[in-house]
């Protein structure tokens, strides 16, 4: 996972209103890496678990996150990788587009890895348009560089923002995603990984720790958190953490990777189809969709649960007031709690009879009303025929 340097010094990004100004170190070019050679992938994969739990392919028939935009903030990625499609890319680094590391290729396909026939792999919403931010060639990223590209890709205006780096609280990172969410960009960070036998002294990292920013924990195949998910950040919800599968540099494919940096991913994947789904939803009713949607708390550092994203996609909740993207099979009222009930036809012919007999119950007392003071007052005697 990546993990954020220090702080230069600052400056204030031209194009920032006042109200959300956002100093900024000078981002220097970073020098050519002196090795860039990721770790060699591999060619042949088998569907991952992680895709078999989440089962997000069964929303592809509603939305595939079509015309939506997704930043991936990261070491890059593998543009000759036949699954994954750029939409732009922005290298911070002043070193070309090659991904020097391999994880923001990996992140980039949990995203978007488009579906091929001949790989078991794709990623959670195919059809959205990826802008790549190369932001670092080392293992670890440089937070000013981070607040930079956040900024920067609220401006271009993207709908989600994903960020698989943890660092420290800086005034200079809060006020850029402050930006993004006053711009209506849904934040989605890396809750942060820890060493299991100092769990004790975990402390909560940014910017998943900042309020907003949907912060993701890593769950295991079993659903629980992962022991080395960082519980002292406040999580949303969790996503895959573990044996994770993507794509690769190298047009190759990684098996087993860990952290709370792949389960991101998921999470800003479901966001975009949420956002595809129901465009007009703020990216605070995204995040609370999101989050009450999810399989249930289990403990500290869970939050809402493991993200559902069947569930995130298709359930109707009443508490939004939002249009959904017309889909036949569906309800087109997005307040709409169930559809209407089939009559009961034994119910209806019981509540006709009781309304029949109350209704002739009623004829008799009105009758009654009449004839009882006449034959009291003839004594009881038959009328007279007129």
């Amino acid at each position: 996972m990546l993990i954020g340097g220090k702080m230069v010094g600052r400056l204030l990004l031209a194009g920032v209103v006042a109200l959300f100004a956002v100093p900024l170190a000078p981002a220097t070019a970073l020098a050519e890496p002196v090795k860039c050679s990721p770790e060699r992938g591999v060619y042949t994969v088998s569907e991952p678990w992680a895709q078999l739990r989440l089962d997000y392919k069964s929303v592809w028939p509603i939305t595939r996150g079509e015309r939506v935009t997704v930043a991936v903030i990261d070491s890059g990625i593998d543009p000759t990788h036949p699954q994954l499609r750029p939409y732009r890319f922005y290298d911070k680094t002043n070193t070309g587009t090659r991904d020097c590391v391999g994880h923001g290729t990996a992140v980039a396909g949990i995203i978007a890895a488009r579906p091929d026939p001949r790989v078991p792999f794709a990623g959670v919403a195919p059809g959205v348009r990826l802008v790549v931010f190369k932001q670092t060639n080392e293992p670890t990223g440089d937070p000013n560089v981070l607040a930079e590209c956040i900024v920067q890709a609220a401006d271009l205006g993207v709908d989600v923002i994903n960020i698989s780096m943890q660092t420290g609280n800086h005034s200079y990172l809060k006020n850029a995603i402050d930006y993004a969410l006053a711009k209506d960009v849904v934040v989605v960070a890396a809750a942060g990984n820890i060493d299991p036998s100092k769990e004790r002294n975990a402390q909560p990292i940014y910017p998943a720790s900042y309020p907003g920013v949907l912060a993701v924990g890593a769950a295991g195949p079993d659903g629980k958190r992962a022991d080395t998910s960082n519980n002292a950040t406040p999580v949303g919800v969790l996503a895959p953490g573990t044996d994770i599968t993507s794509t690769w540099t190298g047009k190759a494919y990684v098996n087993g990777q860990q952290g709370t940096s792949f389960a991101a991913p998921y999470v800003a994947g479901v966001a975009a189809l949420i956002r595809a789904r129901y465009p007009k939803l703020t990216q605070e009713q995204v995040r609370w969709r999101i989050e009450t949607t999810a399989d249930g708390r289990s403990g500290k550092g869970t939050g809402a649960g493991m993200v559902n994203p069947k569930l995130a996609v298709n359930a109707i909740l009443p508490a939004e007031n939002a249009p959904v993207v017309a889909q036949p099979e569906l309800p087109l009222d997005p307040n709409a709690i169930s559809r209407v009930p089939q009559p009961d036809k034994k119910a209806i012919s019981v509540s006709s009879a009781v309304a029949a007999a109350a209704l002739a119950g009623a004829g008799l007392v009105a009758v009654g009303g009449v004839v009882v003071p006449l034959g009291r007052k003839r004594g009881w005697r038959a009328g007279r025929n007129s």
